[in-house]
């Protein structure tokens, strides 16, 4: 019997997006223990298959899978229905096509080996064949948050992936079936086939919100830590510069001298994620040396860390800035550079603060010839 495996990345991961803003990128392409969520997916499967057909984004689906024995790429559809289709018509084109065929959700990365193999077994006796994990917890249904009724769950189960099915018969329903599904299975039973429900595990978990990550690192023994940098840096006052703090233009009758525009508060903030990051300080990355970082949006050096987090699998937990300075006056132009820094990092303003002081009017902030900025980052990294 041949067995092929449809990988699915195709899904835009609405939910974590909307829980992770800072995370822009797709959840099954996170890393995950220094590597792609969705490998860990392949890597898992891939023992259990003859042939894995990923489905997706063509160069990043690819770039997560390199080096692994799979089939090449195809695109994905606007719904997991489409993509599934996309993948079992690419199945079909081969010289000689599967027997079965497991579906997988690539943002699934820890399914236990015996799952995989209670789904094939059951192939041998069932058209259609899913695992699942019987619902422990009372249900409430709920109208207008007033609970309406208790509802039995006895016969209730949360469905997992993979799902493996006979391929002619899926490719087939797949085919004449056009109304939405929310799985494979669902297409079976509406045709009236009998479709098998093995025992799942709690550990198969889909990458559905920031918490699910933290827990699938602590099933891969790679618990995220948190990392915390500290950054100082000063400026002196200079005519005929505009005075650029946090990514604001801050009205007043002086700037600050630099090769850059001399933002203070961000070179600062850099300086600390760099440390979180024992990646140097902002002058390993961007040299005063060269003339190409002459009078540059200091902008661009805070979204190169906040880069820098991401592609290293981390996460900015908070950062807080704290301008030192006789004047101007800080606290009017807070709320907008709170908002910058948030902006340019890609993450809640709720993780940024943004404060000043002044030095007593001692030394030569206290004087006027310059601010002073202090910062602290923290950053949670695998």
């Amino acid at each position: 019997m041949r067995i092929a495996a449809i990988l699915l990345a195709a899904g835009s991961g609405r939910r974590f997006a909307a829980s992770a803003p800072e995370t822009p990128i797709a959840k099954q392409f996170i890393q995950l223990g220094g590597k792609a969520v969705i490998r860990h997916a392949a890597e898992a499967l891939r023992p259990h298959v003859d042939m894995i057909q990923p489905v997706g984004d063509g160069e990043e689906l690819a770039t997560a899978l390199h080096g692994l024995d799979v089939l090449r790429v195809v695109a994905g559809g606007n719904e997991r229905q489409d993509s599934v289709r996309a993948g079992l018509e690419a199945l079909s084109r081969l010289p000689e096509p599967p027997d079965f065929v497991l579906v997988h959700d690539g943002a699934r990365p820890c399914v236990p080996e015996c799952v995989t193999k209670a789904v094939i077994d059951a192939l041998a006796h069932y058209p259609g064949a899913i695992p699942g994990v019987q619902v422990a917890d009372t249900l409430k249904r709920a109208k207008n948050g007033v609970i309406d009724t208790t509802v039995p769950r006895d016969s209730l189960w949360r469905a997992q992936t993979p799902q493996g099915f006979h391929f002619a018969l899926l490719r087939d329903l797949h085919r004449s079936h056009v109304d939405p599904v929310t799985d494979d299975a669902a297409l079976l039973e509406a045709a009236g086939y009998a479709v098998a429900i093995v025992q799942g595990s709690e550990d198969n978990i889909k990458l559905t919100t920031p918490e699910d990550l933290v827990r699938l690192e602590r099933l891969l023994g790679n618990m995220p830590l948190p990392r915390t940098g500290l950054g100082y840096d000063v400026h002196a006052f200079e005519a005929g510069r505009p005075l650029i703090l946090c990514g604001i233009t801050v009205p007043h009758d002086r700037g600050l001298a630099g090769h850059s525009d001399a933002d203070v508060g961000i070179h600062t903030l850099c300086d600390a994620i760099y440390g979180a990051l024992a990646e140097g300080d902002i002058g390993a990355h961007f040299p005063p040396s060269d003339n190409e970082w002459k009078d540059m949006d200091s902008a661009r050096f805070l979204v190169h860390a906040g880069e820098r987090i991401r592609q290293r699998g981390g996460m900015l937990i908070n950062a807080d800035v704290t301008l030192i300075c006789e004047r101007p006056k800080i606290r009017p132009h807070v709320e907008a550079m709170r908002a910058r820094l948030a902006e340019l990092l890609q993450v809640d303003v709720s993780r940024i603060s943004v404060k000043a002081t002044t030095s007593e009017r001692l030394g030569f902030t206290g004087r006027e010839e310059g601010i002073a900025a202090t910062a602290v980052a923290t950053v949670l990294m695998p």
